[in-house]
């Protein structure tokens, strides 16, 4: 909803007249949405912030949200709601501080009066209303955004590859194994194998709660990847329930090392690696 050149004229006159009063009120009104999770030297910039562009855009003529002139407008709002959501705000609150305006308008209107007060005021709601619109799309697309950065976090950190010894990395996977984790699994994998020239690789299972053909065939890709790459793959973490399920789907591992848990896959890569191991014997008591 855009304002013609003559309401654009009556909104900045209104604006620019009662600058202070109308931050002022806006800042209270906004201060009881918030309960007091943002300072109030802080909400009380961003107000003035709004205030101004929203001012400078009507000064110029006619308001159209999606005009180039309306660029100092855009900007404040999307810095407001990037700003609101890195803070934890929700999309409601954010965009109420923009309705907020509405009430200090309405109370502006009425007390100045006027033959166009009543159409002014309508004219000035629906603009509100479509700049509280852009300001929930901006809040939502940061969010989104802010939401995949930390899955992508979440992602790298529940896939650690860990270098046990010169020679030997091994990847602990816990949780449910999907195609984003097992690709990010992957990547992991070979590029650690490239950094530390480790010939063999330990892929523990223990804490992935079931093994089905996707999951399996995760597995098998990451493995036939590492080959690629010079290295040899020990999977451990086969547990009775796992290898029931392995064999009732009729996934064959082939010629790749399966062991029934982590402390036996090192035991094999020692072995392979021409490491003695020796038991350690009970004390006996003299």
């Amino acid at each position: 909803m855009a304002l013609n050149a003559e309401e654009s004229g009556r909104l900045a006159a209104l604006l620019g007249g009662h600058a202070e009063q109308v931050t002022a009120r806006w800042t209270e009104i906004v201060t009881g949405s918030l309960r007091g999770r943002l300072s109030q030297a802080e909400l009380r910039r961003q107000v003035q912030d709004l205030h101004s562009a929203i001012a400078t855009t009507a000064g110029q003529g006619v308001v159209d949200l999606s005009a180039e002139s309306s660029g100092e407008l855009r900007a404040a709002l999307t810095e407001l709601s990037r700003g609101r959501a890195r803070q934890g705000f929700s999309a409601s609150e954010t965009t109420i501080s923009i309705f907020a305006l509405k009430d200090v308008l309405a109370e502006l209107v009425q007390k100045d009066g006027g033959t166009n007060a009543l159409h002014d005021y309508i004219a000035f709601s629906k603009l509100v209303d479509e700049l509280g619109l852009f300001t929930f799309e901006s809040f939502v697309r940061t969010r989104e955004s802010l939401i995949a950065d930390q899955a992508e976090q979440l992602l790298e950190l529940s896939t650690p590859v860990v270098k046990l010894w010169e020679g030997v990395v091994a990847v602990p996977l816990v949780g449910t194994l999907d195609s984003a984790r097992a690709q990010v699994v992957m990547e992991r994998l070979l590029q650690t194998l490239v950094d530390t020239g480790s010939p063999y690789a330990i892929i523990d299972i223990t804490g992935v709660p079931a093994v089905d053909t996707q999951v399996a065939q995760h597995i098998l890709k990451t493995v036939v990847a590492a080959r690629l790459m010079g290295a040899d793959c020990i999977i451990s973490g086969i547990r009775p329930q796992i290898a029931q399920t392995i064999v009732a789907l009729g996934i064959e591992f082939g010629d790749i090392a399966t062991k029934a848990s982590l402390a036996d896959a090192l035991r094999h890569v020692l072995r392979l690696t021409g490491v003695e191991t020796a038991r350690r014997q009970p004390r006996r008591d003299v």
